[in-house]
């Protein structure tokens, strides 16, 4: 039988033969008069903030509810780059966002490192960032493994047409391993997932104490918030496995690795609602790429991957009480990430979780 998961004191899976399984833990749960926490979405942001919560009150029972799970959610197909910039995170304080990066960094790289690597789908890898403008003191430069300026002569032997490059060595985050690694780990902690479409947070009054709202560009619909709107995204995949570095530029053209495949990128379109392949976008990016880095001329095209990214400025996670004709919902918000959602997931997932755990404290100390 393999070994079920928990939580080490130093916030890291262990394996212990003394746990529960989750098929027992879960039945447990259901019959029991533990407080109840449903998490409203499945991407990265959603799975990360519940197994947070899994990890803060083990005696909670966590329910994740969707319509959609790993390879439909858009952060299936996201590149995993871990560059964080405050560029997409308008009105979010510096020092927030700092906090959220160390978060998820000290998590990823860990994973990275570990014999848990080739399931989780992290590496460490050094990479280029090319621009015409110099960058100054990024975000990202505290965070990562290393960050320097490469000098005129390494720009020169890279053929590059920048007048700036910065040498990167961070963490990327292959997510068609890491989405189902994320679900894994959070049903053998007991926790319970419903594929359905949720309209109305009403439906949650009476049946949980605290809703975590991790819907995304549904918030719209589903809390009425029309400030977070897509920006769409595309990714064309390719077999290129002598690539063995990431590249990202200022100028819509990059390429980062995966296990078995290259993403090469990218749009950022906002309010473009369109998730069919457009033959202008692939050739665009093709382009760009091509000319960008000749070596990828002639790897083969594997596929190709078109989502909404959920943006907001600022990113929402706060928590409110929502009045409804049955009654009064605790009901925490995380969404808005746009382009972020893998690097600060994790980071946010924490916040987001302390609040929830808040919320439940302020309802027992009512009764």
């Amino acid at each position: 039988m393999t070994c079920p998961w928990t939580w080490s004191s130093a916030g890291n899976f262990i394996c212990t033969q003394r746990r529960l399984t989750h098929q027992v833990l879960a039945i447990s749960r259901r019959f029991s008069t533990m407080p109840k926490v449903v998490v409203v979405g499945a991407g990265v942001v959603g799975l990360s903030t519940a197994i947070h919560i899994q990890k803060q009150r083990p005696s909670t029972q966590v329910t994740v509810v969707a319509d959609k799970f790993e390879k439909q959610t858009t952060s299936h197909g996201a590149g995993g780059l871990f560059r964080p910039n405050l560029e997409h995170l308008l009105g979010v304080d510096p020092d927030t966002v700092t906090r959220w990066s160390h978060e998820g960094f000290n998590f990823y790289s860990k994973l990275a490192v570990s014999p848990e690597a080739a399931e989780t789908g992290h590496m460490v890898m050094p990479g280029y960032v090319f621009s015409n403008t110099e960058i100054k003191n990024p975000l990202y430069k505290s965070v990562v493994f290393s960050f320097r300026q490469l000098s005129s002569e390494e720009l020169e032997k890279l053929a590059v047409k920048y007048k700036f490059g910065y040498q990167v060595t961070t963490v990327i985050t292959d997510c068609s391993r890491f989405m189902p690694w994320l679900m894994r780990k959070f049903k053998e902690q007991g926790g319970v997932v419903e594929n359905k479409h949720v309209d109305n947070l009403e439906e949650f009054v009476g049946k949980y104490d605290v809703v975590v709202n991790c819907s995304g560009i549904h918030s719209r619909e589903l809390v009425g918030d029309r400030s977070v709107y897509p920006i769409r995204g595309h990714l064309i995949r390719l077999k290129a496995p002598w690539i063995k570095y990431w590249v990202y530029t200022e100028d819509s053209a990059y390429f980062i690795p995966g296990y078995d495949s290259l993403a090469i990128g990218g749009v950022r379109q906002k309010d473009n609602y369109n998730l069919e392949i457009d033959p202008k976008d692939t050739a665009g990016i093709l382009e760009r790429c091509y000319k960008l880095w000749p070596s990828l001329q002639g790897a083969p095209v594997l596929s190709e991957w078109v989502d909404l990214r959920p943006h907001r400025d600022p990113l929402r996670l706060e928590k409110e009480t929502m009045k409804f004709p049955k009654g009064s919902l605790n009901v925490v918000h995380n969404y808005g990430h746009g382009a972020l959602g893998i690097t600060l997931a994790w980071g946010t997932g924490k916040e987001a979780s302390q609040l929830a755990v808040q919320c439940l404290s302020s309802s027992t100390s009512k009764l």
